[in-house]
């Protein structure tokens, strides 16, 4: 499992100009699975997103967690985290997980994230073409790999 972590001052998801996700200061998870993952990835994942500390205390350091600053989460499906380019320009995703696993993935996922973080998660629509927007916060942005 991979997952690209952002800071965020806002971000929001929309399928077909509707809006499906929106928060406010927190971050956004774009979140791939390779179909490798079992429970015990799933959970180290989960809480391991839920409990960064990646909000400024007062001294300017990155030490404060999600709570401490009343944010959220926003977790958006995004398979394109195991496209491979390295023969060629085009990518493969031969090492992305079929699109019903993935599906399973990340919504279990999704539920041990909210059971971190209860009423702090939003998220994006599985498998469909979204528009995601942000406010990068510092820029801070984190890449964390689970096998």
């Amino acid at each position: 499992m991979k997952a690209v972590v952002q800071r965020v001052r806002e971000a929001s998801v929309s399928v077909e100009n509707r809006e499906v996700g929106h928060i406010e200061r927190g971050y956004v998870a774009l979140v791939g699975f390779n179909g490798d993952e079992d429970e015990l990835v799933l959970r180290w994942m989960a809480r391991k997103i839920a409990t960064l500390r990646v909000f400024e205390d007062e001294n300017g350091r990155m030490n404060l967690p999600l709570e401490a600053v009343d944010g959220k989460i926003l977790i958006v499906s995004q398979f394109t985290l195991y496209g491979d380019v390295t023969r060629g320009a085009r990518p493969s995703f031969d090492q992305s997980a079929p699109a019903e696993t993935a599906r399973r993935l990340y919504e279990r996922f999704v539920e041990l994230v909210e059971a971190e973080v209860p009423g702090r998660v939003a998220t994006g629509e599985f498998q469909a073409m979204m528009s995601v927007s942000l406010v990068n916060d510092g820029p801070v942005t984190l890449i964390i790999e689970k096998e």
